[in-house]
């Protein structure tokens, strides 16, 4: 079902509306959910006060072409799952070495050093994910913001609360976790 019908669907038939959009973009919706936060329960409070947002707001959405609607709920969810971890009382950064062993400032490297030679096409969509959802909080959600969402590192500290030069370095830190995460599924997935 087109974007556009479902739209129009909301000023005539809000319950079937709500189920159309439920049914093509609940999914999509939930996969935003799970890049930020980690515990389904979490992940599924989130998704259902996104949803209630987007249908109670829907009046102030204004049909752009198809991809709008999307965004615009991609959005709300961003928002929403960002939220969520400012109300737990704890900024993500904050959280970010939370149960993990990270590696130190100078230990770090160069992520495109280690990405090099690595064959991407050997890594499954799902194993990346549930890499990225593996890491710390803060290193995941500035992941997220910038090489997901597409935010600059000044949109990123705004939303964050923190410095674009901190949300950079916690970008190439992200990047550089994922690497070695990437190069030590590879090296295992060789040897099998």
């Amino acid at each position: 079902m087109s974007e556009e019908k479902i739209v129009r669907m909301f000023s005539s038939d809000a319950d079937s509306a709500m189920e159309n959009f439920y049914a093509v973009y609940s999914g999509y919706l939930a996969g935003i959910c799970s890049r930020y936060i980690q515990d389904s329960d979490r992940r599924k409070d989130i998704l259902q006060e996104s949803l209630i947002k987007i249908f109670t707001q829907i009046g102030r959405f204004r049909y752009m072409g198809e991809g709008s609607l999307k965004a615009w709920a991609a959005r709300i969810t961003v928002n929403e799952a960002l939220q969520e971890l400012r109300r737990e009382g704890r900024s993500p950064l904050s959280r970010m070495s939370e149960g993990m062993d990270l590696p130190s400032e100078d230990s770090l490297g160069d992520s495109e050093r280690l990405c090099k030679g690595l064959d991407l096409d050997k890594v499954d969509a799902g194993t990346l994910s549930d890499m990225i959802s593996r890491l710390p909080a803060g290193y995941r959600a500035v992941f997220n913001l910038y090489a997901i969402e597409g935010k600059s590192h000044k949109e990123i500290a705004d939303i964050l609360g923190i410095r674009p030069n901190t949300s950079a370095s916690q970008y190439h830190r992200a990047k550089t976790l994922l690497a070695r995460w990437l190069s030590d599924y590879l090296k295992k997935k060789e040897n099998e």
